[in-house]
C-alpha cells in the first residue's frame, strides 16, 4: 500500500520559490518522514512527489501553486479546510497566492500537523 504526497509549487527560472512554499515544502518533508515511521508498521509505504510549476502555468491559475494531495485527494478535502488567496511576495510577484483555512485561522504556509492529519486520515482510507 502506498500513500502518494503530491506537492506543487511555483519555482521561477533561477530555481528559487517564496517563503510560504518553502515552508511548505519543509513542512511536507517533516510530515513525510513521520508518516513514514508511523506507517511502516502498517506497510504503508509514504512517498513524495515534488511538481515545479512555471511562472506560464502560475499566471494561468495561481490557485495551483502551494497545493498538496494525497492519494489524489486534495489536503483541503482530507480535512474540511477552505481554500482562499493572499497576496505574497518574491517570485510570485503581486499575485494572489493559494491559502487554506480552518476554525477561522488562515494559513499562508501550510504547518506541519494539518499535513499529518491528512496523511493520517488517507492512510485510514487505504486500511479500509
Amino acid at each position: 500500500m502506498n500513500l502518494e504526497i503530491r506537492w506543487q509549487r511555483l519555482v521561477d527560472v533561477q530555481g528559487a520559490t517564496c517563503e510560504r512554499c518553502q515552508s511548505t515544502g519543509d513542512a511536507v518533508e517533516s510530515a513525510a518522514e513521520k508518516l513514514r515511521q508511523a506507517l511502516q508498521t502498517f506497510g504503508i509505504t509514504v512517498n513524495i512527489q515534488k511538481k515545479e510549476i512555471t511562472w506560464e502555468e502560475f499566471c494561468q491559475n495561481p490557485q495551483e501553486s502551494n497545493r498538496i494531495w494525497l492519494n489524489g485527494k486534495s489536503l483541503e478535502a482530507w480535512i474540511g479546510a477552505d481554500v482562499g488567496q493572499s497576496f505574497c511576495c518574491g517570485p510570485c510577484g503581486d499575485e494572489e497566492c493559494r491559502t487554506i483555512s480552518m476554525f477561522d485561522i488562515t494559513y499562508e504556509q501550510i504547518p506541519e500537523h494539518l499535513i499529518l492529519k491528512a496523511g493520517l486520515l488517507a492512510a485510514a482510507d487505504l486500511l479500509g
